[in-house]
């Protein structure tokens, strides 16, 4: 299934898990956010294990 969207909420702690698993798509400058103008299906696995690893469960990939 393609990703349409992916988004972090309130809560972010900063801890880098995601940047870590998927430096393409998510920084952490303060907090983590995703990065403009990235093919998000092309990194759809890295991003649905760095959700599933998130601690505080504040990524959300539709």
């Amino acid at each position: 299934m393609a990703i349409s969207k992916v988004t972090i909420l309130d809560g972010c702690i900063s801890c880098g898990i995601c940047e870590q698993t998927c430096p393409e798509v998510f920084e952490i400058p303060d907090t983590a956010h995703v990065k403009a103008g990235v093919d998000l299906n092309k990194y759809e696995a890295k991003i649905k294990e760095a959700a599933e690893a998130c601690p505080v469960s504040v990524i959300k990939v539709e």
